[in-house]
């Protein structure tokens, strides 16, 4: 695993203009991808995107910055596919698997909701590597990856917590020190984005059982109107810091608290970053690999290491998510709530707290 590769200073720099371009399509198998159909890379990858898209600024994104780590590292050819919805996966799966010309060495699916139609695709075409991310598909040729998404939203749920009881400003944010209210916006109700609400709610317990937590979802990855009113009606009732896990949905939670003048945690990826314009208010995001998870595939790939039937769980030990602070404000929390962050983290990888992944 190449866990020492400084992932952050990688995602920085590859949403900096220009750095990658795309060498694939959006619509499945082309022939033309970065080597200019000759073939002669070490490993060509089809991928499926989860819905929502490219342009999220967060899970599609991040993945992607996998597969451009992967062609600058070892020089592959790639060809990417944004199904319009859930309908359509199992149709990109098969096209990419059925392609001989060009043939693809590893065929990689994103999001837990395709786990249904990779269950089916996979055993059809037994010869063909796959990769997925946020389920287990039972299958000697897929590999599996899985994030301990609930560690990482514990740290958000502490950093919270500490942050609404105190009286705080930093850029265009400030807290509310009437009340002790934080909340949570996601987007489709799932175990993944259960795991996600379950953790930062402990992490809120672990700090005071007298901050309150309100929690809606929106119902879907692509609703930023629907994601603005919900953490609008938050912020009005007195939430200081309104935590996301909910892709592109998360720019209008991100509208909201810079109208409401509060806070926002991101996801995924260091939203400070990649949601420049919401800087001002983003104090911190909760990041998961998935462009780790990607990278990863597809170097085993390279490497004749497929790790096909097996499942990984990338957590805070490995790394695999990670709270971190933002761009612009993150660094105006004071000391002595980052040690308490910290010192959580610490205590979780030391096995000294168990974070629940169900809200049950």
């Amino acid at each position: 695993m190449a866990s020492d590769f400084d992932r952050r200073r990688f995602l920085k720099a590859a949403s900096a203009a220009g750095l990658v371009g795309l060498a694939g399509c959006s619509g499945g198998p082309s022939g033309d991808g970065g080597d200019g159909g000759d073939g002669d890379v070490p490993a060509r990858v089809g991928i499926v995107y989860s819905d929502g898209g490219l342009g999220d600024n967060s899970f599609n994104d991040a993945a992607q910055q996998g597969i451009f780590q992967a062609e600058e590292e070892f020089g592959i050819a790639y060809d990417e596919s944004e199904p319009d919805g859930a309908g359509e996966f199992e149709q990109f799966q098969q096209q990419y698997a059925g392609s001989t010309d060009p043939a693809y060495d590893l065929v990689s699916t994103i999001g837990f909701n395709q786990g249904d139609a990779l269950s089916q695709t996979a055993p059809e075409y037994p010869d063909q590597d796959f990769m997925i991310v946020d389920t287990v598909v039972e299958e000697p040729n897929v590999a599996s990856y899985l994030f301990r998404e609930h560690e990482g939203s514990f740290l958000m749920g502490v950093l919270a917590a500490e942050l609404t009881q105190m009286d705080f400003s930093a850029g265009a944010g400030s807290t509310d020190t009437d009340s002790a209210e934080v909340g949570f916006v996601g987007g489709v109700d799932s175990p993944v984005i259960r795991r996600f609400q379950a953790g930062y709610e402990a992490g809120v317990e672990y700090v005071s059982e007298d901050v309150n937590v309100t929690t809606s979802y929106v119902g879907s990855y692509a609703d930023p109107s629907g994601g603005q009113e919900a953490a609008l009606s938050m912020y009005q009732g007195g939430t200081d810091i309104v935590y996301h896990a909910s892709g592109a949905t998360g720019v209008g939670v991100f509208q909201a608290a810079q109208e409401e003048e509060r806070f926002a945690f991101g996801v995924d990826q260091d939203q400070s970053v990649s949601n420049e314009s919401f800087s001002d208010i983003i104090l911190a995001s909760m990041v998961k690999r998935v462009d780790t998870a990607v990278y990863e595939s597809i170097s085993n790939v390279i490497d004749d290491d497929h790790q096909g039937g097996s499942t990984t769980a990338l957590g805070l030990d490995s790394n695999g998510v990670e709270c971190v602070y933002g761009d612009q404000i993150g660094g105006e929390v004071p000391d002595e709530i980052t040690t308490a962050v910290a010192d959580a983290r610490d205590e979780i990888i030391a096995g000294n707290i168990e974070v629940p992944e169900t809200t049950d």
